[in-house]
C-alpha cells in the first residue's frame, strides 16, 4: 500500500475528525512533506480535503468522490462488499456483476459506479444514473436458501435501503411494492435482482442484487416528466449525504437480512412501510389492466389485492406490475 491509500485509510477511519500532520506522518512513517503531497495527489483525484492550521487535516463532508476505501471504512459485514470494486463509469453494474459471477467471484462481491451509461430497472425500464449524483451498486450472493425464498431478496434488499437513508437523514421512507423506496412522496431508489439457474442442480448459482440511489441533486439532470415522479435525498430534504457511507449502510443492513431470509425478519419493517396498502389501485396483472384493493403483503411478499368482483388474490412481482395507486 503506498503513502496516497494508506493517508486516504487514516482519513476514512477517523470519522471526519482532524488528524495533525504530525500525527500523520508518524503513523505513515513519512516525512510532513510527503503528507502535504499525498494530499495534493488526492484532491486532484477528487477528493476533498480539509486542511485547517493547528487543526490538521480530515475528509470534508461535502466530499463526493467514491472509494472502495472510504466504503470498506464503513463496512460492518462478514462477507458483502468485503470484495469490493469500484468503477468510475460502467454500462450496468448488473452487467458486470454477472459476469465477475459467472467467472467464480465469491458470495458477497460488490460492484460500485460513479455512472451507467445504460442503467436498467424491471421490465427493461431505464434507470439514468449521472455522474456524482448516486449510488449505482450491485451485491452477488450465492444463496443457501431455497429457491422459494429467491423472490424476497428484492424485498429485503428495498428495507435494508429504506432504513440506510433513515439512518443517515433522518427522515421516514416508504416503499412501493415491490422494489422502490420512496422519499417525500417521490422515488428515491429502485431495485433489480437477478437470478442464474444451475442447470444440473435445478437451484440458484447466484443472485446479483442491482441497488440505485439518487442521493445528491438530480434536478438538473433529470427531464421534466422524470422529475415529476423521481427525486433524491438532497432534493427533499435538503441533507448533503456522502455516498460512501451510504452504500457502506446498505450492505451492512443488507446482509443481516440477507442471512435471516428465511425467518423473514424484514417483513414487520416492509409492512410498515409499504405505501400500496389500504389503497384502490390499478395494476396490470398477466399483461391484463385491472383495479382493486391492497389488503397488505402476505408472508412471502406477496401483495394481497382485493378486485372488483370480490375476489382475493396474492400477486407475486412476476405476474403483477406497474402497480400504482388508483387517481
Amino acid at each position: 500500500m503506498n503513502i496516497k491509500e494508506s493517508l486516504l485509510n487514516t482519513l476514512a477511519a477517523a470519522n471526519g475528525g482532524y488528524i495533525s500532520g504530525a500525527a500523520l506522518a508518524e503513523s505513515l512513517g513519512v516525512s510532513r512533506n510527503a503528507v502535504w503531497k499525498a494530499v495534493k495527489s488526492l484532491e486532484a483525484e477528487g477528493y476533498a480535503i480539509e486542511s485547517v492550521t493547528s487543526k490538521g487535516y480530515r475528509l470534508s463532508e461535502s466530499n463526493n468522490r467514491l472509494s472502495e476505501k472510504l466504503i470498506a471504512a464503513h463496512l460492518q459485514t462478514k462477507a458483502l462488499g468485503r470484495e469490493l470494486q469500484v468503477f468510475d463509469e460502467v454500462d450496468s453494474t448488473n452487467i458486470a456483476a454477472k459476469k465477475l459471477a459467472s467467472a467464480g467471484a465469491p458470495h458477497g462481491t460488490a460492484v460500485v459506479a460513479d455512472r451507467q451509461t445504460m442503467g436498467r430497472g424491471r421490465l427493461g425500464r431505464t434507470f439514468v444514473s449521472p455522474s456524482g449524483t448516486g449510488i449505482y451498486f450491485t451485491v452477488i450472493v450465492r444463496p443457501e436458501f431455497s429457491m422459494e425464498l429467491t423472490p424476497m431478496i428484492t424485498t429485503a434488499a428495498s428495507v435494508a435501503v429504506a432504513e440506510a437513508v433513515e439512518k443517515l437523514c433522518g427522515m421516514e421512507t416508504q416503499i412501493k411494492w415491490v422494489n422502490d423506496v420512496y422519499l417525500c412522496g417521490k422515488k428515491i431508489c429502485g431495485i433489480l435482482t437477478e437470478a442464474s439457474l444451475g442447470l444440473e442442480t435445478q437451484s440458484i448459482d447466484y443472485a446479483v442484487i442491482g441497488i440505485g440511489v439518487n442521493v445528491r441533486s438530480v434536478r438538473s439532470e433529470f427531464s421534466e416528466q422524470l422529475s415529476s415522479i423521481a427525486s433524491s435525498v438532497e432534493d427533499e430534504t435538503g441533507m448533503i449525504l456522502d455516498r460512501n457511507i451510504l452504500c457502506a449502510e446498505i450492505i451492512n443492513d443488507l446482509e443481516k437480512y440477507i442471512l435471516s431470509l428465511q425467518e423473514r425478519t424484514f417483513l414487520p419493517e416492509y409492512r410498515r412501510r409499504e405505501l400500496l396498502t389500504g389503497n384502490e389501485i390499478t395494476a396490470s396483472v398477466n399483461d391484463q389492466q385491472t383495479s382493486g384493493k391492497a389488503l397488505g403483503i402476505d408472508d412471502n411478499a406477496n401483495l394481497i389485492v382485493e378486485f372488483s368482483d370480490g375476489t382475493v388474490k396474492h400477486l407475486n412481482s412476476g405476474e403483477a406490475n406497474l402497480c400504482r395507486i388508483k387517481k
